[in-house]
Order: C-alpha cells, then structure tokens, then sequence
C-alpha cells in the first residue's frame, strides 16, 4: 500500500519482557513560547500513591467513566503538555461512511502514536484509514495550531492479523514537523516495579463531553499490570481512545508517557475482579518498534 508502512510485532519470550531493559525516545517542548499552564499545575500527578489514598470506586459508571465522572475540562489547551496532544477526525475510504473522533499525541517532529483500532479497523473501515485530520491542542472552535491531514499510517502487524488489545498500537506520519513546534512527549518502557502504585495522567478527546472537540484530562493510579498491558482506575470515554497514558516522578519532572490509552471496563479480564480502563503498555519490544516508525519520518 502506497500511503501505510506495516511492521511485524511477534510476542517476545516470556524472560526478555521479565529482564525489561529501560528503553526511551527524548522529548521536546517545542518552539513555542508558552506561559506555565495553570491546569496542569493544578492536575497532573506526580510519583507513586499508597493505593489508601486513592482508593478504588466500587460504582461502574457509563461505559468507561468508573463511578461519578471527575474529568476536567483542559481550557488553556495551546499550553505544555496540552498541545502535544491532537483531537483527530478519522475519514474513512468507504463511500457512505460518517467520521469518526480520536486522540493523538506527539512523540516526534513528523509522528504521533495513537490507538492501533485509530488506523485499521476491518469492521469500521474496512482496513486502513483513508486520512485523519489532525488538530494540536483543538479547543472547541480554536484550532490554536491549525490542523493538517495526514495520508500515512502505521500499526503492529498482530494488530492487523488479530486483532489483539495488548497490541493496539498505532501510529500517524506527517510531512510537516509540526512537533518542532508544539513539541512532543517522551516515551519510555517502565517495569512492574516502576509502574507498581504509580499515579499516571490521561487528556484526550471524548465523545460524551465536547463532542471530541474539546479536551478532558483525569489522573489516578495503576491498579495492576500485565505483560503488554496497564490497567488504571481514571475516567475516559470513547474517542479518548490513542490519548498519552503519561507518568512525572515529580512536579519539575519531565512528562514520560508509558502507556496508550485504548479500552473501557469491558476490556479488563474478569477474572481479574478489578473494575478499571487499560491501554497498551509501551514494553521495550514496543519502543524499538516506535523507534523505527520515527526514523522513517527522518527522526
């Protein structure tokens, strides 16, 4: 295909995802001025939780908004971190189909990860998208950094054979650098350990609230991890699905995304008897994979 790159994704042995060798992309704040955004000094968290503080809503809510919503609106959406994150439109090729919402984030100057099930769906179009206009921190009726189309796509090749959640994982090229400009998140492949009580942010674009225009933010910790996966108590709806799944060591600490956020509460194994959302861990085997989806775009 002339517009998608393909790559292969085979599971790795059992002892290379135990051993979890740190691997990591930089980041970038952008070109930008921008004034410190009171929301995020307001919002994000920072570090680990005693799982005490923070405990777990027994009530399950609209489909994955867990209990009573706590999602924020994000206002001050042309400010860091908020404009490394993309409210998309997803067009299809198949005649007669309507759009579709989602979220991206920027992870370099030309690239930006998204939920594999954002690129190609068989059963909601047909395979891979046909574009996807992209939107930096889109804030209702502003579009505080325009918006491009993108024609060129990426996702793990067991995705597209599956598909399977704990490879939901795709990715969005543009011939443009608009990352330089509203700057990108850095991604790093975290162990049980690192990620075990940590508190973790997630800001995208719902389809509930906004319409998937408007940017919503919600934190909480990590209830449990898998393998491929990290299953967390935080508010999402749909469209939010390919928002940054992102974690600071400290207040001044540099935003480190860990994770895509892509299933509600019914894609949490029951026998796990957790109530929570999930998303694709980025394990060292996905990293080196996304590694290479930024050195075709000349990253």
């Amino acid at each position: 295909m002339a517009n998608q790159i393909e790559w292969s994704s085979s599971p790795p042995p059992t002892e290379a995802v135990a051993k979890f060798t740190v691997t990591e992309t930089t980041g970038h704040p952008g070109t930008t001025p921008s004034a410190a955004s009171d929301a995020a000094d307001d919002l994000i968290v920072v570090g680990k939780s005693d799982s005490r503080l923070l405990p777990a809503r027994a009530r399950l809510g609209n489909e994955t908004v867990i209990g009573v919503d706590e999602r924020v609106r994000i206002s001050d959406t042309d400010k860091l971190p908020w404009r490394k994150i993309a409210a998309l439109t997803l067009k299809p090729k198949l005649p007669f189909t309507s759009s579709f919402i989602g979220t991206g984030w920027f992870i370099g100057p030309k690239t930006l990860l998204t939920a594999g099930h954002c690129v190609f769906s068989k059963s909601d179009f047909g395979g891979w998208i046909g574009s996807i206009e992209v939107s930096p921190g889109r804030n209702g009726a502003k579009f505080p950094y325009g918006t491009v189309t993108a024609t060129r796509f990426s996702a793990t090749k067991v995705w597209q054979d599956g598909p399977d959640p704990d490879y939901d994982i795709g990715c969005i090229h543009l011939d443009q650098p608009l990352g330089d400009t509203v700057g990108y998140f850095k991604i790093a492949s975290l162990s049980d350990k690192d990620l075990g009580g940590a508190l973790l942010n997630i800001s995208g674009y719902p389809g509930d609230r906004g319409d998937g225009e408007q940017q919503f933010f919600h934190a909480n910790r990590v209830l449990r991890t898998s393998a491929r996966r990290v299953f967390y108590d935080i508010d999402t709806y749909g469209g939010q699905s390919g928002s940054p799944v992102w974690h600071q060591a400290a207040p001044e600490a540099e935003p480190v995304a860990v994770g895509i956020h892509a299933y509600g509460v019914g894609g949490t194994p029951g026998s796990w008897g957790i109530t929570a959302n999930s998303g694709p861990r980025l394990i060292p085997e996905m990293v080196d994979m996304i590694k290479e989806w930024l050195k075709a775009d000349g990253s």
